[in-house]
């Protein structure tokens, strides 16, 4: 399914994690990717609330959790940097999609990191 957001499609998702060599550029991607299929599966479902969004966030943070293995054996870690990096993805994303009141915490809440 192609993303119709355009506020979306311009997004450079993880940007400052691509800026930074310190993150493998095949990890992040990885991770980009399940950004893009949240927003995919917000289009497709349309959650109709805060309470609808989350489990699709959650989901795609659980995602992010099974990537910090690959992270660490490409030499790297999701550190602080990476975590807010990460999290304003997530809110980027419900902003994107007309959720104003998601709470960033509540969107990543099942992460690991």
């Amino acid at each position: 399914m192609a993303i119709r957001n355009e506020q979306v499609t311009a997004y450079a998702f993880l940007k400052s994690m691509y800026d930074d060599g310190y993150y493998p550029d095949h990890v992040v991607d990885r991770g980009k990717a399940v950004l893009l299929r949240l927003c995919e599966r917000i289009e497709s479902e349309r959650p109709d609330g805060l309470m609808a969004l989350y489990p699709l966030t959650h989901a795609a943070t659980e995602e992010f959790n099974d990537l910090e293995a690959e992270f660490e054996a490409a030499g790297s870690e999701i550190e602080t940097v990476a975590r807010e990096e990460i999290a304003e993805a997530f809110w980027f994303v419900a902003q994107a999609y007309g959720f104003p009141d998601a709470d960033v915490e509540e969107l990543i809440a099942t992460r690991d990191w």
